[in-house]
């Protein structure tokens, strides 16, 4: 016969590992959830972002012309950090982009060859930023912070 600080022994000890064991797929799903916050960025939407981006991209010659700073985005569709950049760079165009010519030239368009050469894009994506007078003020190649874009931004402005 089993006396009864056995049985209750057995009781908690069954009611501590179901606890643990809620805890612990509790504590998996709230790590493993995504967050509200998290955008899914596939590669045929970065490119169809990169594609819109460079049609309503301000043409090199009429940023050039202009007054204004010139960001120009030397990029090309095969690229996935340049897919990955641009919800960033059309978050900032829609920020700054009435202060800010935002040039896209895609390094694998035999028009854009001369800028290339003249700025001479080393990598994919290249971001060179020309101050209101077209004097070279930054060149960033690679994954950029928006926040450094922010304040070069600030600084031209």
């Amino acid at each position: 016969m089993i006396s009864t600080v056995g049985k209750r022994s057995s009781l908690w000890t069954k009611w501590a590992v179901l606890v643990a064991v809620l805890l612990a797929v509790w504590v998996t799903l709230a790590l493993t959830r995504p967050t509200a916050k998290t955008v899914s960025m596939t590669p045929l939407s970065g490119q169809m972002t990169l594609k819109t981006m460079a049609a309503d991209s301000v043409p090199f010659d009429s940023a050039i012309a202009s007054s204004k700073p010139t960001l120009i985005e030397f990029y090309a569709d095969w690229c996935t950090t340049c897919q990955s950049m641009s919800s960033t760079m059309d978050t900032l165009h829609q920020q700054y982009g009435e202060h800010i010519n935002f040039v896209m030239l895609n390094i694998d368009d035999p028009a854009a060859a001369p800028q290339v050469n003249q700025y001479r894009a080393s990598g994919v994506p290249q971001f060179t930023l020309l101050s209101e007078t077209q004097a070279r003020v930054d060149t960033w190649v690679g994954k950029v912070p928006a926040p450094i874009f922010t304040d070069a931004f600030a600084q031209l402005l």
